[in-house]
């Protein structure tokens, strides 16, 4: 068992760009979908270009949930899928014949968006990215507890997707959307929301959700839920929330 205590939020979807829409959304939760991008108003023009609409929604709840003058804090960026759009750009481009772009390619590993995050923000500290399947933000928040009890003071934990390139549609197997949110997690502590998290061997998987599994660990929190539970790739994982 782990437990978090989640001390700020924020998150990024089109439609749902400030807490107080995310909270009315959690009480009567839909599928986001659309092409909006969030400003990211805190990186220059010139840095920004260089981000793809999937790093800016990441990047962008990072920014709002980690203040200015706040650094050092561990990293833990976590999606399941990562910048696949621009994988798809490599292998289209060999598929062609072509040479692949450098910059493409650089960009396209799943670390890339937490080391542009880290590189805009001069973070020195540790930061990791992490991918696991649907239990991506299980995974996430057991590194995050892990650098809690190593003696961190707090971790920045983002989670994000977007939706998958037409040709792997037939490989889906949740909802598709395009969303990122942030947690600045510490170890348990009674001033802020605390949640609980178990898990156990088990070979049934759920049926689909009407969201991805990443937003619904979200709504979750956000909509003040007592328990979540699911099964997924033969485990069942137990949310909790403290009283």
């Amino acid at each position: 068992m782990i437990g978090l205590s989640v001390k700020e939020w924020a998150a990024w979807a089109p439609g749902l760009v400030d807490q107080t829409a995310w909270t009315a959304w959690a009480q009567a939760p839909w599928l986001p979908a659309g092409d909006g991008t969030p400003a990211l108003s805190e990186v220059p023009a010139m840095q920004r270009r260089r981000i793809e609409r999937l790093g800016r929604m990441a990047i962008q709840t990072a920014f709002w949930c980690q203040r200015a003058d706040e650094g050092g804090v561990p990293l833990v960026f976590a999606s399941r899928h990562g910048d696949v759009a621009r994988s798809m750009e490599l292998l289209e481009a060999l598929v062609a014949g072509e040479s692949p772009s450098p910059t493409t390619f650089g960009l396209s590993v799943h670390n890339a968006i937490a080391a542009l995050y880290s590189i805009l923000r001069g973070e020195r500290g540790n930061y990791v990215a992490t991918a696991g399947g649907k239990a991506t933000v299980e995974t996430a928040c057991i590194e995050a507890a892990a650098l809690l009890a190593d003696g961190a003071p707090e971790v920045l934990l983002v989670v994000y997707d977007a939706p998958l390139p037409a040709v792997y549609a037939g490989f889906a197997d949740e909802p598709d959307a395009g969303f990122a949110w942030c947690w600045r997690l510490v170890a348990t502590d009674t001033a802020w929301p605390t949640l609980r998290l178990t898990w156990t061997a088990d070979g049934a998987d759920d049926a689909a959700t009407a969201l991805p599994h990443g937003l619904d660990v979200l709504r979750f929190l956000l909509a003040g839920d007592a328990a979540l539970e699911w099964r997924g790739d033969g485990v069942h994982w137990h949310w909790r929330r403290d009283a």
